[in-house]
């Protein structure tokens, strides 16, 4: 059975940055955005999608809290992919400190306002 990915906010390999180049690429020619713990880096693509990049600063705990800060990050991001403008490739930058799912939550959704990437300001998750 095949569900639309984009009713069940299903993550997408496409939607991925993974090319070491595309990461210095904007972290280097970027817009930038910042809160207190975190930091967003966008470009737009010209393709008819966003795609996403989870690099976490060096020192970031060990393994299992790295896994989990990349997790919390990917659901967060499908949760608000469709709120989202198209057409922009994504990096989310997180700081090690309070780690929790409704804290990163927070911090995404203010990110992506003050980077004006949202189609409508009230989101409620």
């Amino acid at each position: 059975m095949e569900t639309d990915s984009k009713k069940t906010g299903f993550f997408e390999r496409e939607e991925r940055i993974k090319k070491p180049a595309d990461f210095k690429k904007l972290f280097k020619n970027g817009k930038k955005a910042s809160i207190p713990g975190a930091k967003i880096f966008y470009l737009e693509n010209g393709l008819g999608m966003n795609r996403i990049g989870f690099p976490l600063n060096r020192g970031y705990g060990n393994a299992v809290q790295r896994n989990l800060s990349k997790r919390y990050s990917r659901e967060i991001y499908r949760h608000f992919k469709s709120h989202l403008n198209t057409g922009y490739d994504i990096l989310l930058l997180i700081y090690p400190g309070n780690d929790s799912f409704s804290t990163r939550c927070d911090q995404f959704r203010l990110l992506c306002q003050k980077a004006g990437l949202l189609k409508d300001e009230e989101i409620n998750l």
